[in-house]
């Protein structure tokens, strides 16, 4: 490539103004610009509200809303996925965003009443001789 005789034009020539190589790595024809999973959340890595494991239920508490101010995209298509019980882990997979995204969104959420939660029900007490003898008169009767 010869240099440019104009100092003034670029040294990519005319290819700068419509297209650059920086784009090729970020844009995609099938799948359009990429956008940073951090940016959808505005840089927070923690819900505000709640503790979202991955078996955690999450519902919507209504229909999506129409034009709801400081929802993103991905906000509205969590409630549309939410519409029937679903648990973290298949919003994350239906979605396709990392479970920290995921999880910063459903605060949002669930801070604006636009989902409901069920936290996982906490294991028995391992330690309760009743459950051991519960189990073992169980595995008799059979």
């Amino acid at each position: 490539m010869m240099p440019p005789e104009d100092p003034a034009q670029e040294p990519w020539g005319e290819e700068t103004a419509t297209h650059s190589p920086f784009e090729d790595r970020y844009l995609d024809e099938h799948a359009g610009p990429m956008v940073r999973p951090y940016v959808m959340t505005s840089g927070r890595i923690e819900p505000t509200r709640g503790s979202f494991d991955l078996i955690t239920l999450v519902v919507a508490a209504g229909p999506e809303p129409e034009g709801a101010i400081g929802l993103g995209p991905e906000h509205v298509a969590i409630i549309r996925l939410c519409q029937s019980v679903m648990s973290v882990a298949e919003i994350t997979g239906h979605l396709d965003l990392p479970v920290a995204t995921v999880r910063v969104m459903l605060g949002d959420l669930l801070d604006k009443g636009f989902v409901s939660m069920q936290e996982p029900e906490p294991e028995a007490d391992m330690h309760d001789i009743r459950l051991y003898k519960a189990v073992i008169d169980g595995l008799r009767a059979l």
